[in-house]
């Protein structure tokens, strides 16, 4: 009898493991999905230019 519950016990353990796993699997997913969305949301924006590009030209190293 104590082997049966043992093994029943083992059983709802690795069930519980894999219900975790899959758990984990589907955050990791949908987190791969948002950081993709981000990076083509980030892509479509324009990028901020000078009205004078000869700013940022020299750079003075004088200490």
């Amino acid at each position: 009898m104590e082997l049966q519950g043992a093994s029943t016990s083992g059983m709802s353990d690795v069930s519980a493991e894999l219900r975790s796993a899959k758990l984990a699997k589907s955050q990791q997913e949908q987190e791969g999905k948002a950081a993709l969305q981000l990076l083509d949301s980030a892509s479509d924006v324009p990028k901020a230019s000078s009205a004078n590009p000869s700013l940022g030209s020299s750079i003075d190293t004088y200490a």
